[in-house]
């Protein structure tokens, strides 16, 4: 029997927008790129739900569901305008009606909101490309979610904001300099939510296209010493992406295959689909 999942897409429209104008793929098409690697006959529907005219009734049956899939957004958590409290509201609404969730970068900071953390602009600044030496605790080394994970490793990310405090109860599993939360089990009214900060879903290509969309303001706050040492960033990257062998590019850009090899990046995934979906 196909699994009924439904993917929220964290973007609002205009969001969604600038991402195309970018030539991004659109959060909610990754994540279901993603997901069809593990179950390529799931019915999946992609909700939207910061436009209005997405969001759920009000009395819909979420339990026609047996996951959601939550992606990252451009919006500001720690905002209360509509397109992020109705996206607040649903995930409530989903740990009533014991609709499990994973998540990444958003979906933590959502996560732990709707279940009574908070969420704040990182003091220690943005994290943009490659999250370095994120390390697991010594519960997230032995938690199902990172089996067979190093327990020191890189992953694709791109946020300003993070995780300031956990709800009650939850388990932090993993944090690096940058972001001392950067994975966490959250539970709320019985229902798991298992979330990253990092991007299980991107690849080298988008993160390049990630980089074009961002370039002036990772010019503008260091990360680049100028426009063309951010387009040489890009250049090597899509090189890479569509030659893995190249040697010369990975070490000069310090890649492992904890971020090039997609069974490696996505093990986080296919670890909940086993222990949290398929689970009776």
């Amino acid at each position: 029997m196909s699994e009924n999942l439904l993917i929220i897409d964290g973007y609002d429209r205009s969001g969604r927008e600038n991402l195309t104008t970018a030539r991004c793929t659109l959060a909610g098409t990754l994540y279901e790129n993603m997901i069809r690697r593990f179950l390529p006959d799931a019915n999946i529907t992609i909700l939207h739900p910061a436009d209005a005219d997405e969001s759920i009734p009000q009395g819909a049956d979420l339990t026609n569901y047996d996951a959601a899939l939550w992606t990252g957004s451009s919006l500001t958590i720690y905002h209360t305008t509509p397109d992020v409290t109705r996206q607040v509201d649903l995930a409530r609404a989903l740990y009533k009606g014991g609709v499990p969730s994973f998540g990444s970068c958003w979906a933590l900071q959502i996560a732990s909101l709707a279940a009574g953390g908070a969420c704040r602009l990182n003091p220690r600044g943005r994290e943009f490309g490659i999250a370095r030496k994120i390390e697991l605790t010594d519960t997230g080394r032995a938690h199902l979610l990172f089996a067979n994970k190093p327990s020191v490793f890189d992953a694709f990310t791109s946020h300003f904001d993070d995780v300031e405090s956990l709800p009650p109860g939850a388990i932090l599993l993993a944090g690096n300099r940058i972001t001392p939360i950067q994975a966490a089990i959250i539970e709320k009214d019985g229902t798991p939510f298992w979330a990253v900060q990092y991007h299980p879903e991107y690849d080298l290509s988008e993160i390049a296209a990630l980089t074009r969309f961002r370039m002036d303001g990772l010019v503008e706050s260091g990360y680049f010493e100028n426009h063309r040492a951010a387009n040489s960033f890009v250049a090597d990257l899509e090189t890479l992406h569509a030659n893995p062998n190249r040697m010369d590019i990975s070490w000069r850009l310090g890649l492992d295959e904890d971020v090039m090899d997609a069974d490696i990046r996505t093990l986080e995934v296919k670890n909940w689909i086993e222990n949290v979906l398929r689970q009776p």
